[in-house]
């Protein structure tokens, strides 16, 4: 069996930045992508953008990601996933934000899922090696069931709607100037279901603007729809190119 990984990276993110932040834009953009020859044929590929506007009292936050992937042919995975959020600076350390998501997993059993909250964070720590944000915001959970006639009992499929609370935590230590590890994590708790979500990576500068980078996603669901997996993984190698 051979395997090759080739990634590559165009543009346009930062951490939440100190509060006070002189206004400015930053931004990323990463492709990674995993194929494999041989008795097992497969392929594997994410995109993911990133851009932040950083004012003196607000900072704006977009992000989009891709994930698709192919088996002996056949598509084992396609997601999409979109969220914005907006932060308003109160002191120092304390922000207060609105936040809002959308999903569209074709293998998860819902057409789509979305989330819309607003609630508060606080910068733990910030200084030039490591910065770590904390953030909670109660909020309304919306959930597309996917109609499967073919589950045991079969699925008709409609809208759920409930009471939900997303936790976020944004953790980054740089080893020095070109090396560095990140813990992202995101929870969505609801009672129906709740969605886990974390990411480690580790991106190391190549030239400029120009970044390789490691990392390992983990997708939990509490109560998965029938016949669906509670957690999916994902490991890539990829390049990464920011300002």
């Amino acid at each position: 069996m051979r395997t090759r990984l080739l990634g590559a990276a165009c543009a346009v993110t930062a951490i939440t930045a100190p509060a006070f932040a002189e206004p400015g834009w930053s931004g990323e953009g990463a492709l990674a992508a995993g194929f494999t020859t041989g008795n097992t044929e497969t392929t594997d590929v994410g995109i993911g953008v990133e851009i932040h506007f950083e004012g003196p009292r607000y900072s704006h936050h977009g992000e989009v990601a891709f994930d698709y992937a192919e088996q002996d042919g056949l598509k084992s995975k396609n997601r999409a996933f979109a969220a914005y959020q907006l932060d308003r600076v109160l002191t120092e350390r304390w922000f207060a934000f609105g936040r809002v998501s959308y999903e569209q997993d074709e293998f998860s059993g819902f057409d789509s899922r979305a989330f819309l909250g607003a609630g508060a964070g606080y910068h733990v720590i910030d200084n030039d090696a490591t910065s770590w944000t904390l953030r909670a915001a109660p909020g309304l959970k919306i959930d597309d069931v996917a109609a499967d006639a073919a589950a045991v009992p079969p699925i008709a499929g409609g809208t759920e709607q409930s009471f939900a609370v997303e936790f976020g935590s944004e953790y980054a230590y740089a080893f020095n100037d070109a090396v560095t590890l990140s813990n992202d994590t995101s929870i969505i708790y609801a009672e129906v279901s709740t969605q886990m979500a974390n990411r480690v990576a580790l991106t190391a500068q190549l030239m400029d603007a120009l970044s390789a980078r490691f990392s390992v996603e983990v997708r939990h669901e509490s109560d998965p729809q029938p016949g669906r997996e509670q957690t999916d993984t994902a490991t890539r190698f990829g390049l990464v190119y920011g300002f």
